[in-house]
């Protein structure tokens, strides 16, 4: 089993990793009846995808010793009616001033990013759209 979640009230979920204990409460949003103070079920599906595209980025950018300390993804989710579903996602990845990879790298971290488990998982009706905003002064010269 991975995990528990319990509905307290209110709206409110706790949901409890087995492995580690850590816990994450969840709120539906404001505009479907909830306080929206903690991540809607939705938002959790939206910013698992970053999560996950990071992860993967991460294993490919340790393999080719790429540092991708503070890399952002800014996450946004698009909701869709009749029915109430995820209709798009929109990820913007920014790459901190210090972040250095050669054009090559560059492809091959943005391939990688795109076959994590998580974006396979996603229903191929939800538009997925993804920015890697790699830095100009970011690509170094590879050596000829």
């Amino acid at each position: 089993m991975t995990s528990t979640v319990v509905y307290e009230e209110n709206l409110r979920t706790v949901c409890t990793h087995l492995k580690s204990g850590t816990v994450i409460e969840t709120d539906a949003p404001p505009d479907n009846q909830g306080k929206g103070e903690r991540f809607s079920p939705s938002d959790l599906v939206a910013t698992a995808l970053a999560s996950c595209m990071l992860t993967i980025m991460g294993i490919k950018a340790r393999d080719m010793e790429v540092n991708l300390k503070g890399v952002k993804v800014e996450v946004e989710k698009i909701m869709d009616s009749n029915p109430r579903r995820i209709g798009g996602l929109n990820l913007t990845f920014h790459f901190p001033d210090h972040f250095k990879a050669t054009d090559k790298e560059q492809v091959i971290l943005e391939k990688a990013a795109l076959t994590c488990p998580v974006f396979y998982s996603i229903h191929p009706d939800i538009k997925i759209n993804v920015a890697f905003n790699f830095k100009k002064e970011a690509a170094t010269q590879q050596a000829v």
